[in-house]
């Protein structure tokens, strides 16, 4: 039995019609104030649920003032790291509880949306997972434990998490189906049985199949013919996570693609979420994935520009990027039930660690200080305007 009273799940269905009066002629003193008193959620409250993730530090309250302002300037959190599966299920008679329950609780208080990220996904997860007393694991018991800690993760929170994450990233934009070890030792089964599993766990939760990269046209008619052989199977998908990592400085994915993407998902009967929303401003390294920015001393400059500040112009631009995605979302928010960033704070952000670890990067609303950054007041006054 859940730890957690019943919500009201209504909370979760969204209307259309964004309203409310410009900022623009109020001074920048009283435009700043009343920014804070009317947060994000706020004045896009009849379009979507605005989300944000909520890091480990957070939840274990090592930056404690993220909490006020991802209370008052959204109303959909996720947690990041905690509901993974190293993280709640590190062994497979040990559970962890605490971060994801502080999570729930943090939702409960501000009478959240809340996403529980993610049941099953390649990567987070215990190296004795796959093992068997030092042999790589039978069909039979994977699937067991599968069984097991889908059923008890959904079961613990479903009076309270209303949407579920439940399979990540398990297709590859260019072979089609991910060599995990899911994949290699349950086959393409898994996917079904996930969704199954959680089904029967909690029959009226929201359950989507999350992935990055799904505007690409390969990985996209891929996504949408796997989720149509689940639905000749009976087994029901209500929504697609796209994930929405996005390049400044290469223009991808551009607004036509996302578009498409959210087009094609959705003429599919899919609700289309906004997952993990942010713009990345540095310079592509994925070539360097993993290596430190100290240990690249000849590319160092070139990988971490900004590494004393974001430039006013980049700021500019930046701001720009996030107006026409949110013009968009706004412009679909018929089929849009959701937009979540990847975090509130640009001193919280993953991409100071990936693909290169200790680069100085600015892709959220907030910066270093928690303070907003020009996109954020170009957010507010585009909401305002509509």
């Amino acid at each position: 039995m859940s730890i957690f009273k019943v919500m009201d799940r209504r909370q979760f269905i969204h209307s259309s019609a964004c309203a409310g009066a410009s900022l623009t002629l109020l001074p920048a003193r009283l435009q700043a104030e009343t920014i804070e008193k009317t947060g994000l959620a706020e004045v896009y409250k009849d379009s979507f649920k605005l989300g944000t993730a909520i890091s480990t530090n957070t939840l274990s309250g090592k930056n404690p003032s993220i909490l006020d302002l991802i209370a008052r300037e959204f109303s959909a959190i996720t947690a990041e790291n905690a509901m993974k599966w190293n993280s709640i299920h590190p062994s497979h008679d040990r559970w962890n509880w605490g971060l994801c329950d502080q999570f729930v609780s943090f939702g409960r208080a501000n009478s959240m949306l809340m996403i529980g990220h993610t049941l099953v996904w390649h990567k987070q997860t215990p190296s004795s997972l796959f093992n068997d007393r030092g042999k790589l694991i039978s069909p039979k018991k994977l699937y067991k434990r599968l069984e097991n800690h889908i059923s008890t993760v959904v079961d613990r929170y479903k009076s309270y998490i209303a949407v579920w994450d439940v399979v990540n990233e398990a297709f590859d934009e260019k072979v089609g189906w991910r060599k995990s070890n899911w994949y290699n030792l349950l086959g393409p089964n898994f996917l079904s049985q996930s969704f199954e599993i959680a089904r029967e766990a909690d029959p009226t939760a929201h359950l989507i199949y999350n992935d990055f990269r799904l505007e690409n046209k390969k990985k996209q008619a891929f996504t949408i013919q796997q989720l149509k052989a689940l639905k000749r199977k009976g087994v029901k998908v209500d929504g697609i996570g796209l994930q929405c990592h996005v390049e400044l400085a290469s223009d991808k994915p551009t607004i036509e693609q996302l578009e498409e993407a959210i087009i094609n998902f959705y003429n599919e009967g899919l609700q289309v979420h906004i997952t993990e929303l942010d713009v990345d401003v540095l310079p592509n390294a994925w070539r360097f994935r993993d290596q430190h920015i100290n240990d690249l001393s000849k590319e160092a400059d070139k990988l971490n520009p900004y590494k004393d500040g974001l430039p006013k112009k980049l700021g500019i631009l930046l701001a720009e990027r996030y107006e026409e995605l949110f013009r968009l979302f706004i412009k679909h928010q018929d089929k849009i039930p959701r937009v979540s960033l990847w975090g509130t704070s640009d001193d919280e952000t993953w991409r100071n660690y990936r693909p290169v670890i200790g680069r100085t990067n600015y892709p959220l609303l907030f910066d270093y200080k928690q303070q907003p950054k020009r996109a954020y007041f170009a957010l507010h006054k585009l909401a305002t305007d509509s």
